[in-house]
């Protein structure tokens, strides 16, 4: 027991819509400058509380100690990066066919926004939303997932003392399917963001489209590693493994798929398994642990339930259970699992485990990997291990994927670049960098004429 929550009900919904509602006309009138103070006051809070936030993360989704950290620091990072845009240009002079006619385009805020966040990066992913919709003019209802409401907590509470007026970002907590449709129908909500499950993205959507209002989402990832005979294999095997199975694989941008060139797929595959085998297994606050717990016993089962499916269907290289002795009867431990020759419409390759198991695949050549890597609804990220640049570059051009890497790990973005997929795993718009001004705001064409004929 790390704590206890409300369990906001639609009323508690309703009276926060509300709030941003009344808030919102005063916020707007703010200048850039205004809202950029308060960001930038908010970085140099979570800052100094980077190690308390961290082991907030630890207790309540059991990630490692080193990934809470970095995550927290990515949440300043966000900060900063938005405090700055504060007071970048948000329009353009464009020449007229009238020389007497001055046209410009400016940005005006949305209104009441609606911020709904997944539990795996319940630090980053809420302040890479809220700060773009605050920076921008917008007044916020932020919901973190059920699990994580901790966190949720102490990002509210750094803008709290960071000095933002009240009403401007308000906090619900509680389940998804007892606040998720007040948050998206309310006439007075104006744009929806969210993180998380296809199935649930599918219902905002339809929600969102009946209104008429702005919706961005985020959704799943089934993301390949391109393995070519010319890369460096010490890189291409230590950067699978670390994509498929830090945070015991819980990142909708980690590696389930490596998809390996028939020549070198032995080669590959052996110093895989060898690393794979070495990785350690423990509690995310043990400094040395590489691969934690899951976040609960439902995503275990789930997990499980996979790997037993996959069973069927290939051949299993190692892990596939939970691991035994007393260390790992407090919590839910999943091994770093690996299958081998796994067929192109299968279940191991097709579905999202969101769990530390890895797909091994053969392909004949280049042309075939990539048919490979896009055969699967997703698109969000991918990977190539490669040296030769005409190969880089066809797979440049031809990978179906928003976020597009060589010789990196399909996981790791940074926050002054957009970020977002294709196909199923994104509603096509994107989030961070300069990009989230185009969802938060509306475009404002202005047309200055002199006054008189």
């Amino acid at each position: 027991m790390i704590g206890e929550f409300a369990a906001s009900d639609v009323e508690d919904v309703e009276a926060a819509i509300d709030a941003a509602h009344q808030a919102f006309p005063a916020w707007r009138d703010l200048s850039g400058w205004a809202r950029q103070e308060i960001l930038r006051k908010a970085a140099d809070i979570l800052e100094s509380r980077t190690q308390e936030v961290a082991a907030a993360m630890v207790r309540e989704n059991g990630k490692t100690i080193a990934e809470a950290r970095g995550e927290t620091l990515r949440g300043v990072a966000l900060l900063r990066f938005y405090a700055a845009e504060g007071v970048r240009s948000v329009g353009e002079v464009v020449p007229s066919v009238n020389a007497k006619t001055l046209i410009y385009t400016t940005r005006e805020p949305l209104g009441v926004v609606s911020i709904i966040t997944p539990w795996n990066f319940p630090v980053a992913i809420p302040f890479w939303k809220i700060a773009p919709a605050l920076v921008y003019g917008n007044t916020v209802v932020f919901k973190p997932a059920s699990v994580t409401p901790h966190c949720g907590a102490l990002v509210t509470r750094v803008f709290e003392q960071a000095g933002l007026p009240a009403g401007v970002l308000n906090f619900v907590t509680g389940r998804g399917e007892a606040l998720g449709q007040e948050m998206v129908k309310n006439e007075k909500v104006h744009g929806v963001s969210f993180t998380g499950s296809n199935s649930v993205g599918r219902r905002i959507a339809l929600w969102a489209s009946e209104r008429g209002v702005k919706f961005q989402l985020e959704m799943g990832g089934k993301n390949p590693a391109l393995v070519l005979p010319d890369c460096d294999l010490e890189q291409a095997v230590t950067l699978t493994v670390r994509g498929a199975f830090s945070y015991a694989g819980q990142k909708c941008t980690a590696t389930s798929r490596a998809i390996v060139l028939d020549a070198f797929y032995d080669r590959f595959s052996e110093k895989l398994l060898e690393k794979t085998r070495a990785l350690k297994i423990g509690p995310g606050s043990d400094e040395s642990t590489f691969v934690p717990p899951v976040v609960s016993e439902d995503q275990k089962i789930s997990i499980l339930a996979a790997i037993q499916k996959g069973k069927s269907e290939a051949r299993l290289l190692c892990g596939g259970g939970a691991p035994e002795g007393e260390t790992f009867k407090h919590g839910y431990y999943v091994e770093p699992t690996v299958f081998s020759d796994v067929k192109p419409d299968s279940y191991l390759a097709q579905e999202e485990i969101f769990g530390p198991v890895l797909a091994l695949m053969r392909a004949r050549d280049l042309s075939e990997a990539i048919d490979l890597a896009n055969r699967v609804r997703f698109g969000l990220s991918a990977t190539i291990f490669a040296r030769d640049l005409n190969s880089i570059q066809e797979y440049i051009r031809r990978i179906e994927a928003g976020i597009v890497k060589v010789n990196s790990e399909t996981a790791g973005v940074e926050p002054q670049v957009p970020f977002g997929g294709m196909k199923e795993s994104s509603s096509h718009s994107r989030e961070q960098g300069r990009a989230a001004m185009d969802f938060f705001t509306s475009i404002k064409t202005v047309y200055v004429d002199r006054a008189g004929l």
